[in-house]
């Protein structure tokens, strides 16, 4: 473990935080068949946070340049009763880009879990023949979502108590296709606030850590979750295991590869939905998929932010799609090759976004969500170990 330098009789508390208010107003992205039905009007809200800046006395505070860290709470009206509301809570955090004397610009990054109070399973109209009419509501399929947002945060510091503040971010909210149906909300909005600091003038002495100790690691961990294939349908366990080995480029970025392996219960002939054949006894084998892909990791102390791109190396489903494909025809896709749509073919490649949080030594647990492109598989939940295995020649200072 990293060890401080100049720590002197300093605290390693932090008496400062900030109380946070904002209102804002927004529009949709990429509008579904379903949300141009509906055509609600721009959604609007109001939200809370309470946020605390570096107390410069951690190693990863260091490590990304002193950011502040909040809780949040957005309550949002989605611009049409049958739409909704939704209330949001959520940890972010605040990178700093830029920092003047009255003008602050950071990047801000959230995660956490939303509530609406309308779904499909709320509404009169539940024929799934009515996708895309004004009378039902394809955007959520259950109450709880996660809720996901990045954006741009700018202060405009009047007193050292006292904060204008404005923000520009993109919001999604969905379920991850645990429960159909899961359009999910694609927002961009606007907002102006105010921050007040308690305790300002509380400033400590900023210790330094050198820099982290080992630079290659193994990482290995195991995952489940349920995907349900459409309205309607069964929920089916989905499960993966993955192996790799990072580098570290620096304190707080990591990149390296690895194998995933996949399991999905979905590609089942009893499924409503129609993607795969029906007229297969699927083997386990043929519910399996192998991947090798390009792992990245972001740390943030005790969490750590991934971002996986992968390819399929053996994807026997690729061969069992409903679809005829325009150039391969029906059951004779390559390892490689240009999907129809991707509503209705799964592709060759794969995304994996999720958030890690060490709990114990190198023990750590995730949550991460498997996509093709822009559409969510499913969301995984799993326990993974890191294994430390080469040292650092050179250990300076950061």
């Amino acid at each position: 473990m990293a060890t401080a330098q100049d720590v002197g009789t300093e605290q390693t508390g932090n008496d400062r935080f900030s109380i946070k208010a904002q209102t804002f107003m927004g529009f949709y992205i990429d509008k579904s068949s379903n949300v141009k039905a509906i055509d609600p009007s721009a959604p609007t809200g109001i939200s809370m946070g309470i946020e605390f800046p570096s107390s410069q006395q951690r190693p990863w505070q260091q490590y990304l340049n002193n950011p502040t860290v909040g809780l949040g709470m957005t309550y949002l009206d989605l611009g049409a009763d049958m739409m909704g509301k939704a209330l949001s809570i959520y940890p972010y955090i605040l990178l700093n880009c830029m920092r003047r004397e009255h003008f602050e610009l950071e990047v801000k990054l959230a995660s956490g879990l939303s509530v609406v109070n309308e779904h499909w399973y709320t509404q009169k109209d539940q024929n799934p023949d009515h996708y895309g009419e004004v009378t039902t509501n394809t955007t959520f399929g259950s109450y709880l979502n996660v809720y996901l947002s990045g954006g741009l945060n700018m202060d405009f510091p009047i007193t050292r108590n006292f904060t204008v503040n404005s923000e520009f971010a993109f919001v999604h909210m969905s379920n991850g296709r645990s429960s159909m149906p899961n359009v999910g909300a694609n927002l961009f909005y606007g907002g102006v606030g105010m921050i007040a600091t308690i305790n300002p003038e509380v400033e400590k002495k900023p210790l330094h850590f050198p820099d982290l100790p080992r630079r290659w690691k193994l990482d290995v961990n195991g995952s489940a979750g349920v995907q349900q294939p459409d309205v309607g349908d069964r929920r089916y366990l989905i499960a993966s295991l993955h192996a790799g080995a990072v580098y570290n480029l620096n304190n707080w970025y990591a990149v390296g590869g690895g194998m995933d392996i996949f399991y999905n219960g979905a590609i089942n002939k009893e499924s409503i939905r129609k993607l795969f054949r029906k007229d297969i006894d699927y083997t386990f084998l043929d519910k399996m998929r192998v991947g090798v892909g390009l792992n990245n990791e972001f740390r943030f102390g005790i969490l750590t932010v991934l971002l996986d791109w992968g390819i399929y190396v053996f994807n026997p489903s690729r061969n069992y799609y409903l679809s005829d494909h325009p150039v391969y025809g029906h059951g004779k896709r390559p390892l490689i090759y240009k999907p129809e749509n991707p509503s209705r073919d799964e592709g060759w490649h794969y995304w994996r976004f999720g958030l890690r949080c060490r709990v114990w030594d190198n023990l750590y647990v995730q949550v991460a969500a498997k996509m093709h492109l822009h559409i969510s598989e499913h969301i995984g939940f799993g326990v993974g170990y890191d294994i430390p295995f080469q040292r650092n020649v050179r250990r300076t200072a950061a």
